[in-house]
């Protein structure tokens, strides 16, 4: 019994250092290598376990790139790898170009990958191109007329900006800018109506596409609506403010005037205080002169007589009051 435990453990011993070694030495994948075409030592497959890069992914990607007619160097790809890119997606990109005679290079794929941006669907772009709706984008004629256009930009990827250049952001951003500056120069919204082509024939002269990571080959205006009347709208708007303009002047003087006759009555109110006070100094100064014999008795009388004439003439000029029932 104790020869048969013993043998049992060498067998298991034996097993798990098989798994070891072809784990360190993976000999199948070296095979695999060989009989594809691509020369590959078995020291730089255990140096790769070493190095933590996962000798499937490099050699796999250089068969299958072999197969493909495409050249590539295993360090590049170690060091991509190891750079934190996309071993695969960047050797699928280069087949792919290689195929539809796209130039492009392992640097340049490389870096496209590292810099975030999709290399594989780069290159798709570039052979079957991508059709971008824009929002609505309003603008207003010269004549006053407010439209809102629709446009659709076809692009493809430009490879030799796709690092460092602007997205599909800045391509809608600079299409809606040309819509509206063409629509704002057209003497009337039926011209545009008529011909919305001339819209995107002066947005594709603009040269849109520079400095971006697409190759603009088309802008078609899809739609184009009749808005707002904006032209209506702001005369409408200036004659409310002008009202209101002339209603606060109009208050303003009548204020002004009110002002005047409340000063006016005033100064009236004060010439008949004046009045009272300078008509009570008269028996004062009639006493004095009585006194200082400045006036006589005669004088004083005919002074009566004529407040009683003038009495009279004042009750005959008045209209007779109507009896009280």
């Amino acid at each position: 019994m104790e020869s048969i435990g013993m043998l049992m453990a060498m067998i298991v011993g034996a097993f798990v250092s098989l798994v070891i070694l072809l784990y360190f030495i993976p000999v199948g994948l070296w095979f695999q290598s060989i009989i594809s075409g691509v020369r590959i030592s078995l020291l730089q497959l255990v140096l790769m376990r070493w190095r933590k890069v996962p000798p499937a992914a490099i050699v796999n990607n250089l068969i299958n790139a072999r197969k493909a007619g495409v050249h590539l160097n295993r360090d590049e790809l170690e060091a991509h790898y190891l750079a934190g890119g996309n071993v695969k997606n960047v050797v699928t990109a280069l087949i792919s170009a290689d195929k539809a005679n796209i130039e492009l290079d392992f640097k340049v794929a490389a870096a496209i990958d590292l810099a975030g941006r999709d290399v594989y669907d780069a290159v798709q772009m570039s052979v079957i191109p991508k059709v971008i709706d824009t929002p609505p984008v309003t603008a207003v004629a010269k004549d006053g007329i407010q439209l809102i256009a629709k446009a659709r930009i076809t692009v493809r990827t430009n490879i030799k900006q796709l690092v460092g250049g602007a997205g599909e952001d800045t391509i809608l951003a600079r299409v809606g800018e040309g819509v509206v500056s063409s629509i704002g120069s057209a003497a009337s919204h039926k011209a545009v109506l008529e011909n919305p082509d001339s819209i995107s024939k002066l947005v594709l002269a603009k040269g849109l596409d520079a400095g971006t990571a697409y190759e603009i080959l088309s802008i078609d205006i899809a739609d184009v609506d009749i808005g707002k009347n904006i032209g209506a709208v702001l005369q409408t708007d200036q004659a409310e403010a002008d009202k209101k303009i002339a209603q606060a002047r109009a208050e303003e003087r009548r204020a002004m005037a009110v002002a005047l006759e409340q000063e006016m009555k005033a100064k009236a109110q004060e010439a008949r205080a004046a009045v009272i006070l300078a008509e009570a100094e008269v028996p004062k100064a009639m006493s004095q002169a009585f006194r200082d014999g400045n006036l006589g008795i005669m004088d004083y009388l005919k002074m009566k007589n004529i407040e009683a004439d003038t009495d009279m003439r004042d009750s005959i000029s008045k209209p007779p009051s109507k009896p009280k029932k």
